[in-house]
């Protein structure tokens, strides 16, 4: 009898078709089988690209002669440690009993990549058909569905062209411009930090993301902290007794310090004997009166946010639980295999008009969740989930490979077994997907327009009216207030004395002060925010068409950008400080920067980075070919190797790291860095003679 082999990513999806498949399993080594089916496993990857020696033992010392590497044909090798594994996969797939083969890696990029390899070393008999499965989850019910519908591989082959590309794009950059500047300048870093072990690694995605950081630090050592002096008016509705209602300056246009020079903003002084002026000019006559001129209210809503991709799921995991996104990417992937979520690696944070129809489903599981159980009932018994297909929840055209992350409502049984860490990560993403079936959360706002003379002062009020999603979410969504907006009070107690105030109504003044503040540099990154500028690098763009064209196309992808950050870090280019996930370049890093940025310098901007990204999204639409890719990539190396070749930035550099050094204390094995009052002398001219640079690193 003919049989299908079924062949996963790992070993314990594996399990999960063959429960799926509802027969009796054999149990061998490296593969169950039953009368009509034989269910097999990668571990991860089992095939490799194959480094540059193994096309020519000469290539393996490092030399400008040999560069660039570019072969005409690519040659890929066994992982050694996975060596029995693929020698088992391949067996099978040569079985005369085998049929067909249902590809059951994970549904995308880089799960097609994986099969593929393996395809190509093992070589499939051309008779025995390839049909690809294509699921959203491991519930029994979806990996059913996933085989029912199972495609030829033959229509993935854009999708794998364009996985091949991102591997040979990856080893390219790689192998040429880390072999290029470590023989070029390698010496120079490692002579000034006195460690003859460093050697260059430069990466299409890990040098744009050592960029960001790097100029990030600096802007915040190059800002300068401005103060700046508000004016604040108290005021008493009530004759000067009761409750007191607080105002901010702010100038107008009739203002007599419209256009001045002095002023911070349009709402403070640059100088506190101005502002003393302004405020002793105002209340030269007290007691003080200032009339309303603009009073009113209105209701304000806040929408549930959008579902869970894995870089919002990154970030919120990284702020409020403190844990770094290739722990979030473990643990969502480990929920994932447990069949308590949706598949991980997903950029869309919307519904599927299919799931939609049918997300009542996932709903009716919850129930059986503690933490979710009276807010799943109340959606299902008041039916608010029957709308949500025709919400801006549910968006079939920002969905490419998957939808978001959410909850199946299954496997909860194996919930209790797991770490806390885990059981937080989950009740996230179930509290962010059932806010979706919520109200908006509803606020009454109030604003408030006074004038003394010619100066104007406002003031904000709003208070919380219905707690709509916000209930489920339990996180409440006021927007931080930043330097130059009006601040928003707590109107508690306030509505019913406001909705008695008038429009020319005079308010006694009881007071005003001068609230002295001082500008703020920008923030550094936590390793959540900085995979959310990861994903959306476009915005980095300063070009308005190119931003365009690269809209929704990050630096990275969701499957690959924790694995970067933490290569950063194993590098010690970056370090990271784990209790509050802050990211920060080390005095390496720096260095690599530097260097770079004298030499390739595309390579540190977002606008290479994702245009790449977008020509693979392209090559995967089918709308360009992998050829017309591959001249691309070739002609980029090959022009930036022949201008690193012909110049020379070593006095420079040597300059360049004595400066950054000012801001570090001595190199350790470690690498991170500490910040010092001193600078340190280079030690770049310790040696009297030098190697030339084009000697092997």
């Amino acid at each position: 009898m003919p049989k299908a082999l079924f062949i996963a990513e790992k070993p314990s999806v594996a399990q999960e078709f063959a429960k799926a498949l509802h027969e009796p399993m054999t149990r061998n080594d490296g593969f169950l089988e039953s009368e009509r089916a034989v269910v097999t496993w990668c571990v991860g990857h089992l095939v490799t690209m194959s480094y540059p020696e193994v096309y020519d033992p000469e290539l393996k010392k490092w030399t400008l002669e040999t560069l660039p590497f570019i072969p005409e044909e690519f040659r890929y090798e066994l992982i050694p440690a996975v060596k029995k594994q693929f020698n088992i996969v391949k067996s099978l797939m040569h079985r005369k009993d085998v049929d067909r083969i249902y590809i059951c890696t994970d549904s995308g990029r880089e799960g097609e990549y994986i099969y593929r390899l393996v395809a190509q070393m093992a070589g499939v008999p051309k008779t025995t058909k390839q049909l690809r499965v294509w699921i959203d989850s491991q519930t029994e019910e979806e990996i059913r569905r996933g085989i029912q519908n199972a495609k030829d591989d033959a229509e993935y082959n854009n999708l794998s062209d364009a996985a091949y590309l991102r591997a040979k794009e990856d080893y390219l950059m790689g192998i040429n411009f880390s072999r290029l500047l470590s023989v070029k300048y390698g010496y120079e870093i490692r002579d000034f930090l006195g460690d003859p072990k460093i050697k260059i690694a430069v990466g299409r995605v890990m040098t744009c993301v050592l960029g960001m950081v790097v100029r990030r630090e600096r802007e915040i050592r190059s800002f300068v902290k401005m103060p700046f002096y508000k004016l604040i008016l108290h005021l008493s509705p009530e004759g000067g007794t009761g409750k007191q209602l607080d105002t901010e300056w702010r100038v107008t246009d009739d203002s007599r310090h419209a256009g001045a020079p002095y002023l911070y903003r349009n709402n403070g002084f640059k100088e506190k004997a101005q502002a003393e002026k302004t405020a002793a000019d105002l209340m030269k006559d007290p007691p003080v009166s200032a009339q309303i001129v603009r009073i009113g209210s209105k209701k304000e809503k806040v929408n549930p946010p959008l579902l869970f991709n894995l870089a919002e799921l990154q970030n919120t995991c990284s702020r409020s639980l403190k844990i770094s996104p290739d722990e979030t990417l473990k643990i969502v992937q480990e929920l994932y295999e447990k069949k308590l979520v949706t598949y991980p690696r997903t950029d869309a944070r919307v519904l599927s008009s299919a799931i939609a129809k049918e997300i009542d489903k996932n709903l009716r599981g919850l129930i059986k969740y503690e933490e979710a159980a009276p807010y799943a009932s109340h959606v299902l018994e008041n039916g608010l989930y029957k709308g949500i297909g025709k919400s801006r929840y549910t968006n079939d055209k920002m969905i490419t490979d998957h939808y978001a992350i959410i909850p199946t409502g299954q496997g909860l049984q194996n919930l209790a077994s797991m770490p806390k860490i885990n059981r937080d990560v989950y009740e996230k993403i179930v509290r962010r997907f059932l806010a979706i079936f919520y109200p908006p959360a509803e606020y009454q706002k109030y604003e408030l327009e006074v004038q003394i003379g010619s100066e104007h002062f406002f003031a904000a009020y709003k208070t919380m009216t219905n707690e709509g999603f916000m209930k489920v979410s339990g996180v409440w969504q006021n927007k931080k207030k930043t330097d130059g907006e009006e601040e928003e009070q707590d109107a508690a107690g306030l509505g019913e004395l406001l909705s008695g105030l008038k429009k020319g109504q005079n308010l006694t003044v009881a007071g005003i002060d001068i609230k002295e503040g001082e500008t703020s540099p920008p923030s550094r990154y936590n390793t959540g925010s900085l995979i959310l500028a990861m994903e959306n690098a476009g915005q980095l763009i300063e070009d308005e068409d190119l931003r365009a064209q690269i809209k929704g196309s990050g630096i990275g992808t969701s499957a690959t950008r924790a694995e970067i950050l933490k290569k950063l870090e194993t590098n010690r280019y970056l370090s990271v400080v784990k209790k509050t996930q802050i990211v920060q370049p080390t005095q390496l890093g720096e260095m690599i920067f530097d260097t770079v940025a004298c030499s390739i310098k595309p390579l540190l901007n977002a606008e290479l980075t994702a245009s790449w990204e977008l020509g693979l999204s392209r090559t995967a639409e089918g709308t360009i070919t992998a050829d017309e890719y591959m001249a691309k990539l070739d002609d980029f190396i090959r022009r930036r190797v022949a201008a690193v070749k012909n110049s020379d930035f070593r006095p420079w550099l040597r300059s360049a790291f004595a400066h950054t050094a000012s801001y570090y204390q001595s190199w350790k094995e470690t690498g991170t860095q500490k910040k010092t009052k001193g600078s340190r002398k280079p030690l770049a001219d310790k040696k009297a003679s030098r190697k030339k640079a084009e000697e092997t690193s």
